[in-house]
Protein backbone atom coordinates (compact mmCIF):
# COMPACT_ATOMS: atom_id res chain seq x y z
CA UNK A 1 0.00 0.00 0.00
CA UNK A 2 1.80 3.40 -1.14
CA UNK A 3 -1.10 6.55 -1.20
CA UNK A 4 1.74 8.27 -2.81
CA UNK A 5 1.07 6.57 -5.96
CA UNK A 6 -1.55 7.75 -8.23
CA UNK A 7 -4.17 5.63 -9.61
CA UNK A 8 -6.72 7.01 -11.98
CA UNK A 9 -9.99 4.96 -11.90
CA UNK A 10 -11.82 6.23 -15.43
CA UNK A 11 -15.38 5.52 -14.28
CA UNK A 12 -17.56 4.77 -11.80
CA UNK A 13 -17.56 0.53 -11.69
CA UNK A 14 -20.27 -1.78 -9.58
CA UNK A 15 -20.12 -2.32 -6.98
CA UNK A 16 -17.89 -0.24 -5.12
CA UNK A 17 -15.55 -2.72 -3.73
CA UNK A 18 -13.19 -1.91 -6.29
CA UNK A 19 -12.87 1.50 -5.67
CA UNK A 20 -12.59 0.87 -2.07
CA UNK A 21 -9.91 -1.56 -1.98
CA UNK A 22 -7.90 1.27 -4.50
CA UNK A 23 -8.78 3.86 -1.63
CA UNK A 24 -7.23 1.95 1.02
CA UNK A 25 -3.91 0.96 -1.23
CA UNK A 26 -3.06 4.31 -3.46
CA UNK A 27 -4.01 7.93 -3.99
CA UNK A 28 -7.01 7.24 -5.93
CA UNK A 29 -8.05 9.69 -8.38
CA UNK A 30 -11.96 9.89 -9.76
CA UNK A 31 -11.88 10.77 -13.31
CA UNK A 32 -15.47 10.74 -14.03
CA UNK A 33 -16.22 13.71 -11.14
CA UNK A 34 -13.70 16.34 -13.29
CA UNK A 35 -15.71 18.54 -15.62
CA UNK A 36 -12.78 19.69 -17.22
CA UNK A 37 -10.67 17.11 -17.84
CA UNK A 38 -7.81 18.50 -19.70
CA UNK A 39 -7.58 20.92 -16.82
CA UNK A 40 -7.46 17.88 -14.16
CA UNK A 41 -4.75 15.78 -16.65
CA UNK A 42 -2.35 18.81 -16.53
CA UNK A 43 -2.77 18.89 -12.62
CA UNK A 44 -2.35 15.48 -12.53
CA UNK A 45 -0.34 14.09 -14.86
CA UNK A 46 2.95 13.63 -12.53
CA UNK A 47 1.36 11.99 -9.71
CA UNK A 48 -0.43 9.44 -12.17
CA UNK A 49 1.08 5.84 -12.40
CA UNK A 50 -2.12 3.37 -13.20
CA UNK A 51 -5.09 3.86 -14.86
CA UNK A 52 -7.85 1.75 -13.64
CA UNK A 53 -10.46 1.22 -16.91
CA UNK A 54 -13.36 -1.30 -17.64
CA UNK A 55 -15.44 -2.25 -20.99
CA UNK A 56 -16.59 1.10 -21.50
CA UNK A 57 -14.37 3.58 -20.27
CA UNK A 58 -10.21 2.57 -20.90
CA UNK A 59 -7.14 4.15 -21.83
CA UNK A 60 -6.92 5.89 -25.03
CA UNK A 61 -4.15 7.75 -27.00
CA UNK A 62 -5.15 10.80 -25.85
CA UNK A 63 -5.33 9.65 -22.36
CA UNK A 64 -2.07 8.21 -22.10
CA UNK A 65 -0.42 10.45 -23.85
CA UNK A 66 -1.20 13.19 -21.50
CA UNK A 67 0.00 11.16 -18.42
CA UNK A 68 4.36 10.92 -18.99
CA UNK A 69 4.32 8.37 -15.61
CA UNK A 70 2.02 6.03 -16.53
CA UNK A 71 3.02 2.72 -15.78
CA UNK A 72 0.22 0.32 -16.36
CA UNK A 73 -3.17 0.32 -17.25
CA UNK A 74 -5.44 -2.44 -14.98
CA UNK A 75 -8.97 -3.33 -16.92
CA UNK A 76 -11.93 -4.67 -15.00
CA UNK A 77 -12.88 -6.05 -18.14
CA UNK A 78 -11.92 -9.01 -20.71
CA UNK A 79 -12.34 -7.01 -23.56
CA UNK A 80 -9.34 -4.64 -24.63
CA UNK A 81 -11.12 -2.63 -27.06
CA UNK A 82 -11.58 0.41 -24.98
CA UNK A 83 -7.11 0.27 -24.64
CA UNK A 84 -4.64 1.55 -27.03
CA UNK A 85 -2.62 -1.43 -26.80
CA UNK A 86 -0.15 0.19 -29.64
CA UNK A 87 0.55 3.05 -27.77
CA UNK A 88 0.85 1.11 -24.66
CA UNK A 89 3.64 -0.92 -26.46
CA UNK A 90 5.30 2.46 -27.43
CA UNK A 91 5.34 3.14 -24.36
CA UNK A 92 6.32 0.27 -22.56
CA UNK A 93 3.27 0.50 -20.39
CA UNK A 94 1.89 -3.08 -18.89
CA UNK A 95 -1.59 -4.45 -19.41
CA UNK A 96 -3.47 -6.55 -17.32
CA UNK A 97 -7.02 -8.01 -17.77
CA UNK A 98 -9.50 -10.06 -16.44
CA UNK A 99 -9.94 -13.20 -18.33
CA UNK A 100 -11.59 -16.42 -17.45
CA UNK A 101 -13.07 -15.14 -14.26
CA UNK A 102 -16.50 -14.19 -16.83
CA UNK A 103 -16.26 -17.03 -18.36
CA UNK A 104 -19.46 -18.63 -16.82
CA UNK A 105 -21.51 -15.71 -16.74
CA UNK A 106 -21.11 -14.80 -19.69
CA UNK A 107 -22.25 -18.47 -20.99
CA UNK A 108 -24.84 -18.58 -18.54
CA UNK A 109 -26.72 -15.68 -20.06
CA UNK A 110 -25.88 -16.64 -23.56
CA UNK A 111 -28.23 -19.19 -22.73
CA UNK A 112 -30.25 -17.17 -21.07
CA UNK A 113 -30.99 -15.07 -23.48
CA UNK A 114 -31.60 -17.88 -26.19
CA UNK A 115 -33.97 -19.39 -24.07
CA UNK A 116 -35.98 -15.50 -23.48
CA UNK A 117 -35.96 -15.22 -27.00
CA UNK A 118 -37.30 -18.70 -28.24
CA UNK A 119 -39.55 -19.30 -25.22
CA UNK A 120 -41.06 -15.11 -25.36
CA UNK A 121 -40.17 -15.41 -21.13
CA UNK A 122 -40.28 -11.26 -20.95
CA UNK A 123 -43.59 -10.87 -23.18
CA UNK A 124 -44.49 -13.96 -20.41
CA UNK A 125 -44.01 -12.21 -17.66
CA UNK A 126 -46.20 -8.77 -19.31
CA UNK A 127 -48.92 -11.20 -20.01
CA UNK A 128 -49.07 -12.19 -16.55
CA UNK A 129 -48.66 -9.02 -14.88
CA UNK A 130 -50.76 -7.45 -16.90
CA UNK A 131 -54.02 -9.71 -16.28
CA UNK A 132 -54.36 -11.05 -19.73
CA UNK A 133 -53.80 -14.57 -18.95
CA UNK A 134 -57.53 -14.19 -17.48
CA UNK A 135 -59.31 -13.76 -20.71
CA UNK A 136 -56.67 -15.73 -23.08
CA UNK A 137 -54.12 -18.34 -23.05
CA UNK A 138 -50.08 -17.14 -23.67
CA UNK A 139 -49.14 -17.61 -27.69
CA UNK A 140 -47.16 -20.80 -28.75
CA UNK A 141 -43.40 -20.37 -28.77
CA UNK A 142 -40.15 -22.25 -30.10
CA UNK A 143 -38.68 -24.93 -28.67
CA UNK A 144 -34.51 -24.68 -28.00
CA UNK A 145 -33.89 -27.92 -27.62
CA UNK A 146 -32.36 -29.61 -30.55
CA UNK A 147 -32.04 -26.36 -32.71
CA UNK A 148 -29.02 -26.49 -34.41
CA UNK A 149 -26.48 -23.47 -32.33
CA UNK A 150 -23.72 -21.71 -34.32
CA UNK A 151 -20.94 -20.02 -32.69
CA UNK A 152 -18.58 -16.88 -33.89
CA UNK A 153 -15.51 -17.04 -32.06
CA UNK A 154 -14.94 -20.61 -30.45
CA UNK A 155 -13.05 -19.38 -27.38
CA UNK A 156 -13.51 -19.54 -23.81
CA UNK A 157 -16.76 -18.15 -23.60
CA UNK A 158 -17.33 -19.87 -26.95
CA UNK A 159 -16.64 -23.34 -25.80
CA UNK A 160 -18.60 -22.60 -22.67
CA UNK A 161 -21.71 -21.89 -25.16
CA UNK A 162 -21.23 -24.85 -27.00
CA UNK A 163 -20.99 -27.24 -23.70
CA UNK A 164 -23.82 -26.20 -22.22
CA UNK A 165 -25.69 -26.17 -25.35
CA UNK A 166 -25.10 -29.55 -26.10
CA UNK A 167 -26.90 -30.68 -22.66
CA UNK A 168 -29.80 -29.09 -25.17
CA UNK A 169 -28.60 -31.67 -27.60
CA UNK A 170 -28.10 -28.78 -29.82
CA UNK A 171 -25.89 -29.28 -33.10
CA UNK A 172 -22.73 -27.09 -32.80
CA UNK A 173 -20.89 -25.41 -35.44
CA UNK A 174 -18.47 -22.21 -35.19
CA UNK A 175 -16.39 -20.09 -37.40
CA UNK A 176 -12.85 -18.43 -36.11
CA UNK A 177 -9.60 -17.32 -37.36
CA UNK A 178 -8.80 -21.48 -37.94
CA UNK A 179 -10.44 -24.44 -37.34
CA UNK A 180 -9.48 -25.89 -33.66
CA UNK A 181 -8.15 -29.41 -34.13
CA UNK A 182 -9.01 -30.22 -30.60
CA UNK A 183 -12.66 -29.71 -30.86
CA UNK A 184 -15.38 -32.40 -32.23
CA UNK A 185 -17.92 -29.46 -33.74
CA UNK A 186 -17.88 -28.29 -37.37
CA UNK A 187 -15.84 -25.86 -38.71
CA UNK A 188 -17.21 -22.95 -41.11
CA UNK A 189 -14.65 -21.17 -43.11
CA UNK A 190 -17.01 -17.95 -43.53
CA UNK A 191 -19.24 -16.56 -41.16
CA UNK A 192 -21.72 -16.40 -44.03
CA UNK A 193 -21.67 -20.39 -44.28
CA UNK A 194 -22.21 -20.30 -40.31
CA UNK A 195 -24.88 -18.20 -40.39
CA UNK A 196 -26.97 -20.31 -43.34
CA UNK A 197 -26.43 -24.22 -41.32
CA UNK A 198 -27.75 -22.88 -37.80
CA UNK A 199 -31.14 -21.58 -36.44
CA UNK A 200 -29.12 -19.50 -33.55
CA UNK A 201 -25.87 -17.68 -34.71
CA UNK A 202 -23.90 -16.43 -30.81
CA UNK A 203 -21.38 -13.64 -31.33
CA UNK A 204 -18.87 -14.47 -28.77
CA UNK A 205 -15.54 -13.34 -30.76
CA UNK A 206 -12.99 -10.71 -29.11
CA UNK A 207 -13.56 -7.33 -31.00
CA UNK A 208 -10.22 -6.60 -33.65
CA UNK A 209 -10.44 -4.44 -36.44
CA UNK A 210 -11.05 -7.63 -38.64
CA UNK A 211 -14.47 -8.52 -35.97
CA UNK A 212 -15.78 -5.48 -36.46
CA UNK A 213 -19.19 -5.42 -38.25
CA UNK A 214 -18.55 -9.10 -38.93
CA UNK A 215 -22.32 -9.56 -38.89
CA UNK A 216 -23.66 -7.59 -41.93
CA UNK A 217 -26.36 -7.71 -43.97
CA UNK A 218 -25.47 -10.77 -45.80
CA UNK A 219 -24.79 -12.83 -42.68
CA UNK A 220 -28.34 -11.75 -41.60
CA UNK A 221 -30.25 -12.44 -44.32
CA UNK A 222 -28.23 -15.87 -44.51
CA UNK A 223 -30.01 -16.28 -40.64
CA UNK A 224 -33.22 -15.92 -42.18
CA UNK A 225 -36.44 -15.18 -40.79
CA UNK A 226 -36.34 -17.81 -38.84
CA UNK A 227 -33.33 -17.61 -37.12
CA UNK A 228 -32.13 -15.78 -34.02
CA UNK A 229 -28.59 -13.75 -33.26
CA UNK A 230 -27.33 -13.35 -30.24
CA UNK A 231 -24.98 -11.06 -28.95
CA UNK A 232 -23.25 -11.79 -25.95
CA UNK A 233 -19.68 -10.42 -27.62
CA UNK A 234 -19.28 -6.23 -28.15
CA UNK A 235 -21.89 -4.21 -30.42
CA UNK A 236 -19.30 -3.38 -33.07
CA UNK A 237 -19.65 -7.01 -33.92
CA UNK A 238 -23.08 -6.06 -35.23
CA UNK A 239 -24.05 -3.22 -38.04
CA UNK A 240 -26.89 -2.61 -36.04
CA UNK A 241 -28.74 -0.25 -38.45
CA UNK A 242 -28.68 -3.46 -40.87
CA UNK A 243 -29.73 -5.68 -37.74
CA UNK A 244 -32.69 -3.21 -36.95
CA UNK A 245 -34.16 -3.02 -40.16
CA UNK A 246 -34.49 -6.85 -40.73
CA UNK A 247 -35.85 -6.96 -37.39
CA UNK A 248 -38.31 -4.73 -38.45
CA UNK A 249 -39.25 -6.08 -41.92
CA UNK A 250 -39.29 -9.57 -40.87
CA UNK A 251 -36.04 -10.92 -42.40
CA UNK A 252 -34.38 -12.10 -38.66
CA UNK A 253 -36.88 -14.10 -36.69
CA UNK A 254 -35.30 -12.57 -33.23
CA UNK A 255 -32.08 -11.06 -31.10
CA UNK A 256 -31.04 -11.41 -27.60
CA UNK A 257 -28.26 -8.24 -27.25
CA UNK A 258 -26.72 -7.50 -24.17
CA UNK A 259 -24.37 -5.10 -25.90
CA UNK A 260 -24.78 -2.40 -28.38
CA UNK A 261 -22.72 -0.24 -31.01
CA UNK A 262 -23.34 3.04 -29.06
CA UNK A 263 -24.06 1.97 -25.36
CA UNK A 264 -25.91 2.86 -23.48
CA UNK A 265 -27.69 4.27 -26.11
CA UNK A 266 -30.26 1.57 -28.03
CA UNK A 267 -31.99 2.19 -31.21
CA UNK A 268 -35.42 2.59 -30.12
CA UNK A 269 -36.84 0.82 -32.80
CA UNK A 270 -36.01 -2.16 -30.90
CA UNK A 271 -37.70 -1.40 -28.31
CA UNK A 272 -41.61 -2.47 -29.44
CA UNK A 273 -40.40 -5.85 -30.69
CA UNK A 274 -41.51 -8.63 -28.71
CA UNK A 275 -38.88 -10.83 -30.31
CA UNK A 276 -36.20 -8.59 -29.40
CA UNK A 277 -34.69 -9.09 -25.95
CA UNK A 278 -32.59 -6.48 -24.66
CA UNK A 279 -30.01 -6.26 -21.47
CA UNK A 280 -27.27 -3.41 -20.07
CA UNK A 281 -24.38 -5.19 -21.35
CA UNK A 282 -24.54 -7.37 -17.75
CA UNK A 283 -22.50 -10.33 -19.08
CA UNK A 284 -20.07 -10.47 -15.97
CA UNK A 285 -22.88 -8.45 -13.51
CA UNK A 286 -22.88 -10.84 -10.58
CA UNK A 287 -21.46 -9.95 -7.30
CA UNK A 288 -19.19 -13.13 -7.39
CA UNK A 289 -17.56 -12.34 -10.53
CA UNK A 290 -16.92 -8.77 -10.30
CA UNK A 291 -15.92 -9.29 -6.74
CA UNK A 292 -13.27 -11.60 -8.12
CA UNK A 293 -12.43 -8.97 -11.10
CA UNK A 294 -11.80 -6.78 -8.55
CA UNK A 295 -9.73 -8.68 -6.18
CA UNK A 296 -7.71 -9.56 -9.69
CA UNK A 297 -7.58 -5.75 -10.53
CA UNK A 298 -5.49 -5.08 -7.20
CA UNK A 299 -3.30 -7.95 -7.10
CA UNK A 300 -1.94 -7.07 -10.74
CA UNK A 301 -1.37 -3.49 -9.31
CA UNK A 302 0.38 -4.84 -6.25
CA UNK A 303 2.45 -7.11 -8.39
CA UNK A 304 3.30 -4.10 -10.36
CA UNK A 305 4.47 -1.96 -8.13
CA UNK A 306 6.44 -4.78 -6.55
CA UNK A 307 8.36 -5.20 -9.07
CA UNK A 308 6.49 -9.07 -9.55
CA UNK A 309 5.36 -10.58 -12.69
CA UNK A 310 1.47 -9.56 -13.59
CA UNK A 311 -0.62 -11.97 -12.41
CA UNK A 312 -2.78 -11.86 -15.66
CA UNK A 313 -0.19 -9.71 -18.30
CA UNK A 314 -2.01 -8.76 -22.16
CA UNK A 315 1.45 -6.19 -22.84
Amino acid sequence: MDSSIGVLMTCPMSPPYLEQQLDKRYNLLRFWKFPRKAEFLKLYSQEIRAVVGNAAVGADAELIDALPRLEIVASYSVGLDKIDLVKCKERGIKVSYTPDLITDDAADLGIALILAVLRKICKCDRFVRSGQWKNADFQLTSKFTGKSVGILGLGRIGTAIAKRAEAFDCPISYYSRSEKPDTKYKYYPNVIDLASNCQILVVACSLTPETRHIVNREVIDALGPKGVLINIGRGPHVDEAELVSALVEGRLGGAGLDVFENEPQVPEQLFGLDNVVLLPHAGSGTVETRMAMADLVVGNLEAHFLNKPLLTPVV
